[in-house]
């Protein structure tokens, strides 16, 4: 990073504070294992709705202290940070930030984020030194009408296991990219209401779920505990007939919905006799 005289210091500072009046959401977007790739991919697809700007920790720290709402912002800051400026709700923004993601290659040493497996099929690699490579992770390779083949899938990592360096180079040389990386805020200030990276993650699918799996449980409730609604009152009138019939079928009442099972039970019953009896 370029060195910045006095007047160039006092100038970034200034044009934050006048940035944090103007826009009504600002994020802390903390880089740190982002690929620089990923950062001017982001800025480039995501302006003019959302502006980036980079600088020095204390330059940064010296703006959002200067106005009380930048100060709970303050404490998020990294050595490695940006601010990102927005007219977007916080959950449009970290939506927005989020979308931009980039497929990157395993390295050596790196643990799996989910099971990595190869079908068997072609492959675009040419016969030589790529073979033996994919041989040493282990992988059933064959050559046929002078194509390199998989000759079977294989699940070469298991989810959380160490990528080994025989694994990785043969990953790449299927340009097989399993990490992803994307950007998203640490925290976001709009007005006077902070969002931590938690409450932003917050998204129609994730409601959507625990409202079912809530549903679910509190249906499973009343209808054990016997609690009449609107929901609860089909499944208890379905179970309260399936009991009824039970009880009917083992005690043989001649009842409409029982006599009929009461005959394929006899029909049953006599088959299994005839085969005994000769």
């Amino acid at each position: 990073m370029a060195v910045l005289t006095k007047q160039q210091k006092a100038k970034f500072v200034e044009d934050v504070k006048s940035a944090l009046q103007s826009y009504s959401t600002v994020g802390i977007v903390q880089l740190t294992g982002v690929p620089d790739k990923l950062l001017q991919l982001s800025r480039n697809r995501l302006k003019p709705d959302i502006k980036f700007v980079l600088g020095r920790k204390t330059l940064l720290l010296r703006a959002l202290e200067s106005i009380e709402q930048g100060k709970d912002l303050a404490a998020n800051v990294t050595d490695t940070s940006a601010l990102v400026f927005t007219n977007l709700s916080p959950f449009e923004l970290h939506k927005r930030l989020h979308s931009n993601e980039l497929k990157l290659a395993a390295k050596p040493k790196q643990t799996a984020p989910s099971s990595i497996s190869i079908e068997a099929g072609e492959t675009a690699i040419p016969p030589g030194q790529g073979v033996t490579d994919l041989k040493a992770a282990g992988i059933d390779v064959q050559i046929q009408k002078g194509k390199v083949t998989i000759g079977k899938s294989k699940v070469l990592v298991e989810k959380g296991q160490v990528i080994s360096p025989a694994v990785a180079k043969a990953l790449r040389l299927l340009d097989f990219r399993p990490f992803t990386a994307s950007i998203s805020p640490a925290v976001a200030l709009s007005g006077k209401m902070l969002f931590t990276r938690e409450i932003l993650s917050i998204n129609s699918q994730s409601v959507g779920m625990d409202i079912s799996v809530a549903f679910a449980k509190a249906l499973s409730l009343s209808t054990g505990a016997n609690i009449v609604n609107r929901y609860t009152i089909r499944p208890m009138i379905g179970k309260a007939y399936s009991n009824a019939i039970a009880i009917g079928v083992e005690r043989a009442l001649y009842e409409p919905g029982i006599i009929e099972r009461l005959l394929a039970k006899a029909g049953l019953q006599a088959s299994q006799i005839n085969s005994i009896v000769k």
